[in-house]
């Protein structure tokens, strides 16, 4: 069972997680999450865990239920101008400045993070599987992703987007070698 809280000494926590970091195209997404001090869910879980089905339920659920929620984007341009580690940073950032609530601590999944003005905050190996506003912002940042994923699939048909959101499966790798990159692939990324 996931854990509500991180840090029960604050009155307002956000998760954070991204999605899409070892795509060969496409924005890297991140989603912060405020949920309820007490909130459950049987079914939350990390979005890795479920299916697309389950992921866009719950996302219905979170964004119903969250007392605050919001998702940021860096794109593919900054991938390569930043790196992606900077870049899933940046997004995260994002996300935590579209809040409508100012969080007093956060949590992140990985062990990476740059800190976000003066709030504090715990990075978190596999928080997406540990804490419930984690596991919300993976599934709002898998979902978004995946929305955008098929809207680009359809202006650039042939790299099977809307069956590999852009990963490097090996028909996405074929199609790269075939028909070129797009303006949406990461070009310091090995693409072929």
């Amino acid at each position: 069972m996931l854990l509500s809280r991180y840090n029960t000494e604050v009155a307002c926590e956000a998760g954070c997680d991204e999605a899409g970091r070892g795509c060969l195209a496409g924005s890297v997404y991140a989603a912060a999450v405020v949920l309820p001090p007490d909130y459950s869910h049987p079914l939350l879980n990390d979005s890795k865990q479920l299916s697309d089905a389950r992921r866009r339920a719950l996302r219905t659920d979170i964004e119903r239920d969250a007392l605050a929620w919001a998702v940021g984007t860096a794109t593919a341009a900054e991938i390569d101008d930043i790196n992606i580690l900077r870049a899933s940073i940046l997004a995260m950032h994002r996300a935590l400045d579209g809040l409508s609530l100012r969080p007093d601590f956060i949590i992140v999944d990985g062990n990476r993070f740059t800190p976000y003005g003066q709030t504090p905050h715990a990075t978190i190996v596999k928080g997406d599987a540990r804490y419930l506003s984690i596991a919300a912002a993976s599934i709002l940042a898998k979902t978004y992703r995946d929305d955008e994923m098929h809207r680009l699939a359809a202006l650039y048909p042939g790299y099977g987007w809307e069956r590999n959101a852009g990963y490097p499966t090996a028909a996405h790798r074929e199609a790269i070698a075939r028909l070129g990159v797009t303006p949406y692939h990461r070009r310091t990324f090995r693409l072929t």
